[in-house]
């Protein structure tokens, strides 16, 4: 048994993950090209054995019977044959044992670096394939140096660069600090997988929230839809499979513990949590939180929504800059156009083409009986002569019906000037009277 050879292997394999089988096919490439290397180039009739179990091998050169040989590698002699077997004949294969300890320095030097190329190529390998597995996910890495404006992070076994454009805005590493990165891409290169990671990716926020939310670990809870902006604020959908798990109590945990360690992960950014919902006008409306929305008229065609907001809740709908807007924007999916009640009202055609169907529904349903909805040209034509839009709509008519059965609204009429005799006359008299 070859108990250094059984040995060294077994830490090889232990150690750095390499198969003992692909090291045994190393031994024997090497003893190959030693043989070559010994003999001649040429030749191409080497063979080696070698048992698993015991790692004993054997190397044997494979030559051709013949009357005269020409060439000694290749061919042997019959009487030489009939020494080693009398029942060799011409033309058979002789396999003859070689001495691996008869073969010079140079030829040991060659089969040495053939070992170690070998292993070198298989812990790249290794290197590669372990990380390739966690592209796209979570891990935690040491900060070691600064290479520039980069970061050269360690995740074990490798290095990983963290590069400017992937950090975010302001922050600032110290070597040994500890830090979450998210695995953007693993490349295969000839020192080793090169590994490029980030800070600022949306993805980074989904993956810390499915280490710390077991409900979002395990799918009870889904993050539907993501929107960040690295540094300042991320906003994030949820949705519970379970109708008894609310979602954005499960990511928030008890007196937010959980989300907490998140914020503290990414060095203090804010997360807000909303509801998901398939309708596009109610995700919009918890997209845009903490502003309050009066009305949203969303165009799941187009992708496009019109939302009105009280007056003092313009520039908290908006937010800084615009960011409040622009992560609703990216987190649903949506053009949105944010306008003040005011605004809106002052814009003729602003509700123009969301509600035409409703409204016809509407007309029909509560009129249609009672044959009201004939006199929908009389309304427009009063609404017109008095020139009171607001009263025109439907709140105004609600409210006035309420306020005043037939004969008052008559006498309103008579006492606010809209037509009476009476108060012409009186008018006149009182002009006259003046001049």
């Amino acid at each position: 048994m070859n108990t250094e050879l059984k040995m060294a292997l077994d830490i090889l394999e232990k150690e750095k993950d390499i198969s003992k089988d692909v090291m045994l096919e190393a031994i024997e490439n090497s003893l190959i090209t030693a043989c070559k290397g010994h003999f001649g180039k040429d030749t191409d009739n080497f063979r080696v054995t070698i048992d698993k179990e015991t790692c004993d091998f054997h190397v044997y050169v494979e030559k051709t019977v013949v009357e005269e040989p020409e060439n000694d590698v290749t061919e042997i002699s019959l009487a030489a044959a009939k020494l080693l077997n009398s029942s060799y004949e011409l033309g058979d294969i002789v396999q003859e044992e070689v001495k691996s300890r008869e073969f010079g320095r140079i030829t040991t030097q060659n089969a040495r670096n053939v070992i170690l190329q070998k292993i070198r190529e298989e812990e790249r390998k290794v290197l590669f394939n372990q990380y390739y597995g966690k592209e796209k996910d979570v891990v935690t890495g040491v900060v070691q140096r600064y290479i520039g404006r980069n970061v050269s992070v360690n995740l074990g076994k490798v290095d990983a660069i963290l590069n400017e454009n992937e950090m975010v805005k302001g922050e600032v590493f110290t070597p040994t600090e500890r830090i979450k990165v998210y695995i953007l891409e693993v490349k295969d290169a000839t020192k080793g997988p090169r590994i490029l990671v980030s800070r600022t990716h949306p993805e980074l926020v989904k993956r810390l929230f499915e280490s710390e939310v077991t409900e979002v670990r395990d799918g009870t809870v889904e993050i539907k839809s993501i929107a960040r902006e690295a540094g300042s604020r991320t906003k994030i959908a949820v949705w519970s499979n379970d109708p008894n798990v609310d979602p954005v109590g499960a990511c928030v945990g008890m007196n937010g513990a959980r989300v907490n360690a998140i914020v503290n992960e990414l060095k203090g950014e804010k997360i807000d949590i909303i509801n998901w919902n398939e309708n596009p006008a109610l995700l919009i409306e918890n997209a845009l939180s903490p502003a309050k929305v009066v009305v949203v008229l969303a165009d799941p065609e187009d992708k496009t929504a019109k939302v009105v907001v009280p007056d003092y809740q313009l520039s908290l709908a908006i937010g800084k800059e615009g960011q409040n807007a622009r992560l609703a924007a990216r987190l649903t999916g949506f053009k949105i156009d944010i306008k003040s009640e005011s605004q809106a009202n002052a814009i003729e055609d602003f509700y123009e083409g969301f509600y035409d169907d409703d409204d016809e529904e509407y007309e029909e349903d509560e009129y249609g009986e009672d044959g009201y909805a004939g006199d929908e040209e009389d309304a427009d034509g009063y609404a017109e002569e008095t020139g009171d839009d607001e009263y025109a709509g439907d709140d105004g008519a609600d409210g006035y019906a309420e306020d005043a059965g037939a004969e008052d609204d008559a006498d309103g009429q008579e006492a606010d000037g809209f037509g009476s005799d009476e108060d012409t006359d009186r008018e006149q008299e009182v002009t006259e009277w003046e001049q």
